[in-house]
């Protein structure tokens, strides 16, 4: 299987250059709505969501696939316009929140943390069996040359989550070091990609392993070892009493920040300065329709969970 830069949510604009990111004003006169997305939603907007807006509203489609957290800091600086902005856990829509740019985010999906695999590994009949719950994941992922991917956990969520669910796994399992030993440092250079790239790496066997968001590894029809709830982060009723026990330590422009975990929901929201507004509530309309619903299901995302931010 073939993955090209516009399904995994890198469109244009960003092979070009944050300067070209900018939507206009001029853009939105002319019918263009443009849709700030975390980076592992790239085949559902761009086959599923953004081509049934277009037919359903007449406007032309434009997304931008990255980093939650490193498109709201754009947004945030006005270096970046978009009509919609789509987070995965509320994080990002807090970076907003805190510079004026956003009033309310809704809940649109949601999913749970994966380890994707490449089938071209020379490590695969292992990982299989790992799936199959044949055999301990974390072991297999201990295996000496086995190649690992993530995201980097200061600009992505994703980058955050898999620390996160590393941190849950040594409780759970009783692995102390078992973070350490599999990821290394939290920000590991050799290990860390870009999201749209983490998956297409992996499908072309440079990487064995990676982190990965279910919905998006199933858009992308790629095997992966699921896991068990109290890691995957997926169920909000144990954010309180089970996920919060885990904490990671970054350093965030020159800051230490201890942080912790957030469920795996998708929000929506337009932000203040939006060059077409109107466009950017139609398409969170659809999202939460039930025909948007059906296509978050198609692409392998859940139903969302909780109220809106």
């Amino acid at each position: 299987m073939t993955i090209s830069r516009r399904d995994l949510g890198l469109g244009l604009g960003a092979a070009a250059g944050l300067p070209f990111l900018a939507s206009s004003r001029a853009q939105a006169a002319g019918g263009t709505i443009t849709v700030a997305f975390a980076g592992s939603m790239g085949v559902l907007m761009n086959k599923g969501l953004g081509p049934a807006f277009e037919k359903q509203s007449g406007e032309t489609f434009h997304g931008i696939g990255q980093g939650a957290f490193a498109l709201a800091h754009l947004i945030a600086a006005k270096t970046m316009m978009a009509d919609v902005f789509v987070s995965i856990t509320p994080g990002p829509i807090k970076v907003l929140e805190k510079a004026g740019m956003v009033g309310k985010a809704v809940p649109v999906a949601s999913t749970a943390m994966v380890i994707a695999y490449s089938p071209k590994s020379k490590f695969a009949p292992e990982l299989k069996a790992a799936a199959e719950g044949h055999k301990p994941w974390y072991k297999v992922l201990e295996t000496k040359g086995l190649r690992f991917g993530r995201t980097d956990p200061r600009t992505d969520p994703q980058g955050r989550n898999i620390l996160f669910t590393f941190d849950l796994a040594e409780k759970f399992y009783h692995q102390p070091g078992l973070s350490k030993r599999v990821l290394g440092a939290p920000i590991n250079p050799a290990q860390i990609f870009t999201e749209p790239s983490l998956l297409a790496r992996l499908d072309s066997g440079e990487l064995d392993a990676t982190s990965g968001y279910e919905s998006a590894v199933k858009s992308l029809k790629l095997p992966f070892i699921p896991l068990p709830r109290q890691i995957n982060l997926s169920d909000p009723a144990m954010i309180k009493p089970w996920y919060s026990k885990a904490a990671i330590t970054l350093d965030v422009k020159g800051k230490s920040q201890v942080l912790h975990t957030e469920p795996l929901v998708f929000y929506a929201c337009v932000p203040h300065d939006a060059p077409n507004p109107k466009a950017g509530h139609d398409f969170i309309k659809l999202m939460q329709s039930p025909a948007g619903q059906e296509l978050f299901k198609h692409y392998g995302y859940n139903a969302p969970h909780g109220s809106a931010i």
